[in-house]
């Protein structure tokens, strides 16, 4: 009924725009959402240059249903020159000494938008400074997602004066596909102050790539969090100056003392892992180790460290979960299972068998809300036994269960399977929804889908 009515409201053109003014603060973001949808770029304008609250956020304002498509450019552009119109405004009031304005925190900046800090920042404003006044500087600040396309602009706008009245201040920084030194340089050019979370994908960085970037990190006192998944990182062969190399990483991740979430996916760690750690002296809390070759020495030093105890999220898919694993990563889920949330354990070749040894310890995960399985040769029965036995954990709301084994179609020559029956998956998955329903867990979502579901994010 409210986008109904807004977008009644804004159909009369003109008149609408006049009386934005006279609506109440709540209902700013209900039209903003009509007229993005409706392609009304002027009131788009006008709600940016009279937004009341001190966030403008595309994502929370239009959800997953942020364009990306040409079709919304028009109104994407429509706001950022609003934004430049309104800071304009804003830098023109600090040379009388007003305020200092903020661009709300979180502010999602489309891709290209840096162009407009350099706009901003040409023109002259030291001619209309009145003598003797001290202007106040206006900060940006944005998470940053910048790939080889946006590297050449977003370097220029970072390399703007400190003492500029237009500071880029950044909240989490993402690149993909970079080389280390241009990284390194992104890097080195941002505010050391707010940054929350790097993460660096796909940049295929190995051992040398790491030491140019982690002495960048150390500058940041605040990170909290650090994303380094398929960096290309081999710590397996034995190498010449490997322990050294292995000495320097360790006491760069050492210098980041608020360091709470680590994500080394796809890094083959084997063995190693002490010696990467040895330097950190807060508790992890999140700690992402998919496909990384752990060996049981790893595990056991995971149990036996200060990390252990306070982890939340845990995630040790795609390690062969056969004996020699299974003990000690028994001992680390006991050690975890006070702190636990979230825990991964996707293609670990876990059988019926397997599990049900690890059962026990996984039930003792009290508060545990997420579980992933996918990948895993589990059969219905096996399934339908996890569910039973997972009733005591009151707080679990998401599994990500595997197709089982009865459902997949066999080649009839190789006896390999080569596709998933669904008619058989749709029946396993209504007699599990059958079975949470009568234990009075219907809110709990049982599901073979890989999609986001909100599951732990640890800065929120």
């Amino acid at each position: 009924l409210l986008s109904l009515c807004a977008r009644r409201l804004l159909a009369h053109g003109p008149s609408a725009r006049r009386a934005l003014r006279l609506l109440p603060p709540q209902l700013y973001p209900v039209l903003f959402q009509a007229a993005f949808q409706d392609g009304r770029t002027l009131v788009l304008q006008d709600l940016v240059a009279t937004w009341p609250f001190p966030l403008l956020s595309f994502r929370d304002l239009l959800g997953q249903r942020f364009p990306q498509e040409r079709s919304h450019k028009s109104c994407i552009q429509a706001v950022i020159s609003a934004v430049v119109e309104l800071l304009r405004r804003e830098l023109e009031d600090s040379f009388l000494g007003t305020r200092r304005w903020v661009l709300g925190r979180g502010f999602h900046v489309p891709p290209g938008v840096p162009e407009f800090l350099l706009g901003c920042q040409n023109s002259s404003w030291d001619a209309r400074i009145p003598p003797g006044m001290a202007p106040l500087p206006v900060e940006i600040r944005a998470d940053l997602f910048v790939n080889a396309t946006s590297f050449p602009i977003l370097r220029e706008a970072l390399g703007i004066s400190p003492s500029s009245l237009l500071l880029l201040k950044c909240r989490d920084f993402h690149a993909e596909e970079l080389p280390a030194a241009g990284t390194a340089a992104l890097l080195g050019s941002l505010d050391p102050s707010g940054l929350r979370r790097v993460e660096l994908r796909f940049n295929n960085l190995g051992m040398a790539g790491l030491g140019l970037i982690l002495p960048q990190l150390s500058h940041f006192q605040d990170l909290l969090s650090l994303q380094l998944p398929y960096s290309n990182l081999d710590l397996r062969r034995p190498l010449p100056g490997l322990d050294a190399a292995i000495r320097c990483l360790a006491a760069h991740l050492g210098k980041l003392p608020r360091l709470k979430e680590l994500n080394l996916d796809s890094s083959r760690l084997s063995g190693k892992l002490r010696q990467l750690f040895s330097d950190l002296e807060s508790p992890l809390e999140s700690l992402q180790l998919a496909f990384c070759s752990l060996l049981p020495s790893d595990l056991t030093f995971l149990s036996q460290s200060l990390h252990a105890p306070a982890l939340r999220k845990l995630d040790l898919s795609g390690h062969h979960l056969n004996e020699n694993l299974l003990q000690p990563l028994q001992l680390l889920l006991e050690e975890a299972s006070a702190s636990l949330l979230h825990l991964d354990l996707m293609e670990c070749h876990l059988t019926d068998t397997r599990l049900e040894v690890l059962l026990p310890t996984l039930c003792r995960c009290s508060r545990l809300r997420c579980l992933g399985l996918f990948g895993n040769p589990l059969s219905t029965p096996g399934l339908q036994s996890l569910l039973r036995r997972t009733g005591v954990l009151r707080d679990l709301r998401l599994v990500v269960y595997p197709y089982p084994l009865e459902c997949y179609i066999q080649d009839p020559t190789s006896g390999h399977p080569v596709e998933v029956d669904e008619e058989r998956l749709a029946a396993v998955g209504a007699e599990l929804s059958r079975m949470l329903g009568s234990s009075g867990r219907a809110g709990t979502l049982w599901t073979t889908s890989l999609c986001p579901h909100g599951a732990l994010n640890y800065l929120t």
